[in-house]
């Protein structure tokens, strides 16, 4: 196999993820540089992780060691800049959520994308676990029986010093609050497990904190095939929680968890006083075990690049989540 190039642009929290599913592929990827516009902090990131290059400028990063991967984990504003500069850069992307602050600018990404035949994949891990993909079979199989009901809640916790860093608690910077920052995760996984979605009502409010955006939203959905949903995205639940919910005709699928769900998350009923042994075996028959993880989509991101073709969450993929938050 190739070893591929990585390059990390950004240095905050979020690069740690990236470092671990570099890590976790071995010999298939080697990062070769790493950039941050703070010159103290990036190189001191590069010393700690024995990263041989350090620079503040992106594209003198990309003309001198010329990546093969790029992984974006700077501020949302930033994204769809950084996206463009490294794919005419020779680079494919591998970028943090929300890809970009508009579908005008997600248009910009895509026409860059069939300019130059390399692609941008959004980060939406919780796509990859064993459970989520043994599901989305039982779902191509028809197994389950009709959706009819998703109930999706991101009720999570963030202290006003969380939103008094510098780029966070506005619309130009972080283009909205825990709809587009933190329950986009959990929002992608429902609608590709339920499908495309024709109609949503939605409110949205400020009741908690001290920001430009929103600290609460809350969402009715009817899905194209008639399934209906509720959303609720919260940054100021003490008791945190990512609790996704899918009633089938002949089944209820639910997993509970926070920021990463394994197969024990996950959990499977039949309706009362039923016996269906034929969907209890196709449950059952879930035999692999592995998270939702950056890990897992930077492997098989890595194996789209070996194929040459588009990563799962591209293209239509990535543009569904950003045409339902907008």
């Amino acid at each position: 196999m190739k070893t591929y190039r990585v390059a990390l642009v950004g240095t905050g929290k979020i690069v740690n993820s990236h470092l671990q599913a570099i890590k976790s592929v071995g010999s298939r990827a080697e990062i070769c540089a790493a950039v941050d516009i703070n010159e103290e902090v990036v190189n001191q990131f590069c010393v700690h992780n024995a990263i041989p290059n350090a620079y503040t400028n992106i594209e003198e990063m990309l003309s001198a060691e010329k990546p093969d991967l790029v992984c974006v984990a700077t501020p949302p504003a930033t994204h769809k800049n950084i996206c463009i500069q490294a794919l005419e850069g020779g680079a494919w992307v591998y970028c943090e959520k929300p890809l970009c602050g508009s579908l005008a600018e997600f248009d910009e990404i895509h026409a860059t994308e069939i300019r130059t035949g390399r692609y941008v994949s959004t980060v939406f891990q919780w796509r990859f676990g064993s459970a989520v993909k043994h599901i989305r079979q039982l779902i191509s199989n028809q197994v389950l029986g009709r959706p009819l009901v998703a109930v999706c809640n991101t009720l999570w916790y963030r202290t006003q010093d969380y939103y008094d860093v510098s780029w966070r608690g506005t619309y130009t910077s972080e283009f909205g609050g825990p709809t587009v920052g933190l329950g986009i995760h959990l929002m992608d996984l429902c609608l590709f497990l339920m499908g495309d979605w024709k109609e949503v009502k939605a409110n949205i409010a400020t009741l908690d904190r001290n920001i430009e955006i929103e600290d609460i939203s809350m969402a009715m959905v009817r899905f194209e095939n008639d399934a209906m949903g509720s959303i609720i995205n919260s940054a100021f639940s003490p008791r945190q929680e990512t609790y996704l919910r899918l009633d089938f005709q002949k089944a209820t699928l639910e997993v509970t968890a926070l920021y990463r769900a394994g197969n024990a998350n996950w959990s499977f009923s039949l309706p009362p006083d039923v016996d269906d042994s034929e969907s209890a075996a196709a449950w059952a028959a879930l035999s692999e075990d592995f998270a939702g993880s950056h890990d897992q989509q930077f492997r098989e991101s890595l194996d789209s690049m070996d194929q040459q073709t588009a990563p799962v969450v591209t293209g239509a993929e990535s543009r569904r989540i950003l045409a339902f938050i907008a």
